[in-house]
């Protein structure tokens, strides 16, 4: 007599209308399925991540901005002190001038002696510590830009409009001019120009000559 296994022949319950295989189905999903969560999951991290990513790109362009413009202002405000600083000292400079030119006319005088001189050198020392610079020099050409013509003459010994007397010295500050130099300047006398280049033409055709003649005659 052949006993039964028990067990073996019993089979799963199976609900009513459904076959064996949509049984196994369930009994056994596939194998690396994702729930059908985690894909939007990770969608909606993704989105967020774009945009803390645009928002920080906003803000370090802000940032950039913002700090162009402190540069821009800094710069702004050391130029603009700069400039109210020179226009000060050329304010107070401008004032001592006069007392400048009476310093040097005594010492033109033989005048500037004794304790005079000691406080006229001082002065002028700190003058000069300040930025301030002499200019005008007779025997240079006149400069409208920085020459103030007071007297006018010919001469027959220059060759363009020339300072030939300083009647008072120009000051400048770097390139700022405060005060131009006051001078006599002299002209070349008329016609004088159209002789000298008359005897130049004259020379230059002489030499002219002797040169394609094989030079001057000997003696």
């Amino acid at each position: 007599m052949t006993e039964e296994t028990p067990g073996f022949d019993e089979k799963p319950d199976v609900p009513s209308g459904a076959t064996p295989d949509d049984a196994e189905s369930k009994a056994a999903p596939e194998k690396g399925a994702a729930p059908a969560g985690d894909g939007n999951e990770n969608v909606g991290l993704v989105a967020q991540l774009d945009q803390v990513r645009t928002a920080l790109n906003e803000r370090t362009l802000d940032l950039q901005r913002l700090q162009a413009e402190y540069q821009n202002y800094r710069r702004r405000v050391e130029r603009d002190r700069i400039t109210v600083k020179e226009i000060a000292v050329a304010n107070l400079l401008t004032e001592l001038l006069p007392v400048l030119d009476d310093i040097g006319r005594a010492r033109e005088h033989g005048e500037l002696v004794g304790g005079f001189k000691s406080v006229g050198e001082s002065l002028e020392t700190v003058a000069a510590k300040m930025g301030l610079q002499q200019f005008g020099k007779e025997g240079e050409p006149f400069d409208p830009t920085i020459h103030e013509a007071l007297m006018h003459s010919y001469a027959p010994d220059v060759t363009e409009t020339t300072c030939v007397a300083i009647l008072q010295p120009g000051y400048r500050i770097g390139e700022r001019t405060i005060r131009p130099a006051r001078v006599a300047v002299a002209e070349p006398q008329p016609g004088a120009q159209t002789v000298k280049a008359e005897a130049e033409d004259k020379t230059e055709a002489k030499q002219a000559d002797d040169k394609e003649n094989g030079g001057p005659d000997e003696g």
